[in-house]
């Protein structure tokens, strides 16, 4: 039995990047011996281990055959005769098929490591294009390291992906797993950029597809403003009108909480854009509808998704709503329960008390 760290742990190290999780390929084992040595079995699909006291996965050295369409469409062999090098085959690119001994050897078949210094994303073998899932990593990994190029002899097996209907095959949660994963990066608009490129933006997000400069635009604003994910994707589909976006949410199934605030701030953006013209009337019902005095902190995110699509820096925009807020926040309701109205009474004229609130303040 022979024990390897593989994956992005390497190739974080290599980069000189902080290692968050390892993961270790065995060689040369069975389940049997795996079990007997105390590992936990997690695996569903194939032989996968935690350790019994540090709780990393150990895989069994393995290999895979397609069988169907879709990322799902693979059977996989493990088996004690399975190399190391048969295994490090079967991964997406070569900068994550680098392995490294427990004494610190690298092992590198497929050059990952010249690849990693010459910031190139290439895939390991041709069975690259028989997984669809691919091509939203090597997306991701486009977003994460932003100033690394794909290879075009990969950009060209991602086309034939697309061209032979497998990203049709895709699950929505996948799919989502990875626009969540990417949205959180430093460069998050380079994932649409290679879909774009490889022609699978407009089966994945024909929404996204349509409006696609001034999204990116958007995008790349957004990123300068905040890391927080929900905020970005609100963004993100704000030049997407609210059936798209509804459209978009449900086929991908997105969470309901980044769906919500991408509906509000798009419906309420051109008020954003307008604030210092509205009235305390006006004010106030973009503040009802966005739940602001229930939850400051979704309105708070909800400028900063507005702010991201404006020309120019909305300092007085933001104000004007803050101020508005922090007026209409300190009317209290008591007194209105107290003079014993009741049901949708005390909605209006809570309403009414925060409008002339507003008014007097200016």
């Amino acid at each position: 039995m022979k024990i390897y760290l593989v994956g992005g742990a390497v190739r974080d190290r290599l980069l000189g990047l902080p290692v968050k999780e390892r993961d270790f390929v065995v060689v040369g084992a069975t389940p049997e011996e795996m079990l007997k040595l105390g590992y936990k079995p997690v695996g569903k699909d194939f032989p996968v281990f935690l350790h019994p006291k540090t709780y990393e996965e150990y895989a069994l050295a393995r290999t895979e055959r397609k069988i169907s369409k879709g990322y799902t469409g693979f059977e996989f062999y493990a088996d004690p005769k399975v190399t190391l090098e048969e295994d490090l085959k079967r991964r997406d690119l070569t900068i994550n098929a680098i392995a490294e001994t427990l004494d610190g050897k690298l092992i590198d078949p497929f050059n990952g490591k010249q690849d990693l210094e010459n910031k190139v994303l290439r895939h390991v073998s041709e069975a690259f294009a028989e997984d669809p899932v691919r091509i939203l990593r090597v997306a991701r990994f486009a977003s994460r390291f932003g100033d690394f190029t794909i290879h075009h002899t990969t950009m060209h097996l991602m086309r034939n992906i697309v061209k032979a209907g497998e990203v049709n095959a895709l699950v929505a949660e996948r799919v989502w797993q990875e626009l969540y994963r990417t949205l959180g990066l430093s460069f998050p608009w380079r994932f649409f950029e290679v879909l774009k490129d490889c022609k699978a933006l407009s089966i994945l997000f024909p929404e996204i597809d349509k409006s696609f400069p001034q999204i990116i635009k958007v995008l790349k604003s957004v990123t300068s403003l905040t890391t927080k994910e929900s905020i970005r994707f609100a963004a993100l589909l704000n030049c997407v009108v609210q059936q798209g976006i509804e459209s978009l949410c449900a086929r991908v199934k997105v969470p309901s909480t980044y769906r919500d605030l991408a509906l509000l701030v798009n419906k309420y953006q051109h008020d954003f854009h307008n604030a210092l013209k509205l009235s305390a009337e006006e004010l106030l019902i973009v503040l009802e509808h966005a739940d602001a005095f229930r939850r400051p902190k979704r309105f708070a995110d909800f400028l900063l998704a507005c702010e991201a699509n404006f020309t120019e820096i909305p300092s007085q925009q933001i104000e004007k709503f803050r101020k508005a807020y922090k007026i209409a926040a300190q009317v209290s309701v008591k007194p209105i329960l107290n003079r014993g109205l009741a049901g949708e009474m005390i909605n209006k004229e809570l309403h009414q008390q925060r409008k002339v609130a507003i008014e007097k303040q200016g």
